[in-house]
Order: structure tokens, then sequence, then C-alpha cells
């Protein structure tokens, strides 16, 4: 009787095909659970790399005209795992832009997901993984570093960014009140004696983007409600002000005192609608 093909092997292929080649084998080994070994050889036996290119050849003019002046990798290059030309630190140069990109963003995810093409799926599963090595810390430690010693930053400075992070306040990025509308119908504007009728709603208001700091803000997005915010981690900046508290003047000290005091207090994260309905006046078409 044959044996029963193993379902990790499409899972596997599916994964390095959607990362357009550029997720490392042993990171797929890790999401599935097996061997690296079992990965190449399977690599091998189902010719995923001349699948990958067939499926570049096919769309190849599409994607010239779409990318008009962007250098295209060629088709030959080494993958990821075949790469062996490791610096001192024993990184690769996609660690190190890993490292680079997440220095800024403080996002594992996006900036896997940045560096090596692949999906959010797999970049939420494999950036955090990543991130978790002990050379890829040490080398955003080293970079975070070197960005102080070039923007003249003192350990003071970076005190004041992580407490403005860990108790940025909903109330300096929105307005949120009551104001009166008409009430619509199916067929329009309810009318009463003549006028239309017109009831008290919640509304809430993005402020404009000059009055706010954006680097507090790890997400603006637009869905069909319309437009939401994210601040960046509360916790793990309360964590690190945790870690570093001997960096802090004896007045962010009191500060932070009493900050934590009051961070019950502090507004949810969120806004979302309630049972009377909350209208998004801010709403991109």
């Amino acid at each position: 009787m044959p044996r029963q093909r193993s379902p990790n092997r499409d899972k596997a292929k599916e994964l390095y095909i959607s990362g357009k080649g550029k997720l490392l084998l042993k990171d797929i080994a890790e999401q599935l659970n097996i061997s690296d070994t079992q990965i190449r050889k399977w690599k091998s036996q189902d010719k995923w790399d001349e699948e990958l290119k067939g499926n570049v050849t096919k769309t190849k003019s599409n994607v010239t005209k779409q990318k008009k002046g962007i250098n295209i990798q060629p088709l030959n290059e080494l993958n990821p795992e075949d790469i062996e030309t490791l610096e001192a630190d024993g990184l690769n140069e996609k660690q190190r832009l890993f490292c680079l990109l997440y220095s800024r963003t403080f996002n594992a995810t996006k900036s896997y997901q940045k560096v090596y093409g692949v999906s959010y799926q797999v970049a939420m599963a494999c950036g955090p993984r990543l991130l978790g090595k002990d050379r890829i810390k040490a080398e955003i430690m080293k970079l975070k570093q070197e960005r102080c010693k070039r923007d003249l930053l003192t350990k003071e400075d970076i005190f004041q960014k992580y407490m403005d992070i860990a108790f940025a306040d909903l109330n300096d990025y929105i307005e949120f009140g009551q104001e009166e509308t008409i009430v619509m119908s199916a067929f329009g504007p309810v009318m009463e004696d003549g006028n239309p009728v017109t009831k008290m709603v919640n509304t809430v208001r993005f402020k404009e983007s000059d009055e706010v700091d954006g680097t507090i803000l790890s997400e603006v997005k637009k869905g069909k409600d319309g437009v939401s915010i994210k601040l960046a981690d509360r916790m793990k900046a309360l964590e690190w002000l945790a870690d570093h508290i001997g960096w802090a003047t004896d007045e962010q000290k009191a500060k932070v005192e009493l900050l934590q005091a009051q961070k019950k207090k502090l507004e949810v994260e969120s806004v979302q609608e309630d049972d009377e309905g909350v209208v998004i006046i801010n709403d991109i078409k």
C-alpha cells in the first residue's frame, strides 16, 4: 500500500511560494514543527524553485510595467538559506535589515513582512520568533545606541519618549461628545409639522495630524465602519520604564509614580460603537 502524502508537504510548498522564495526553509520547518532536512528534500523533489520561476516568467511583462525603474532580482540569485557570507556579528543581510526596521518601528511582524516579502500570517509567526534570538536582540540594542549618539539623544530624552508612549491619552488624538442630527428613514428625513425630526447622537472626531504626536501611533487604518487609530504598545513601554528607571531624572521618577497611580483612569485604546451608536465624522471615502 503506497505511503500517504504528508499534508505538511503541501503546506510547506504553499508557504515557500507565497513568500516568493524569500522565507527561510528553517523558518518553514519551525512553523510546521518538522526538520529542515525534510523541508529541503520536499523542495528538491517537488521542484519549488522551478514552479516559482514559472510564475515569475508568466507575469514578467506586467511586473516590469508596474515597477519601472526598480531592479528586479535575477532568477538565479541565491536563496536566503544558501547565503553563507555572514558578517562578524553572525547576521546575514536580511537579518540586519530586520533589526534596522524593528529599531525604528518596534513591530516585529511588519518588519519581517517588509524584509522577506511574505504574507502577514507568516510574518506574524516568524517575526516574533526571529526577534527572540540573542544575536538579533544584541544587534537591535546596538542600533538603538548608535541612533542615540547620532541624534544627540540623552538617556533622559529616551526615557521621556517611553513615558509619552506608556501614558498616552486618547484625548490627545480624538474629540468626542454629542451632536444634534436629522433622523433618517428609508425614504429620507423624518418630517413632523413640515420640519425635520432631530436627535442627539454620540460623535467621535480625530484631530488633525499636525496637532498630534504621530510617533506614538502604531497604526491608522480605514475599515468598513470608518477610520481607527491604535497607540503604540503601552505595556511594553511600561516594562521598559521599569527596567530603565535609573535613567530618569528625579522629576521624571515623580511623574512616573503619579501616572502609574492614575493608570486605571486612562482612556481605553479603541473607540467602539455603543448601544446608542457612534458616528465617525472623519470618514475617508
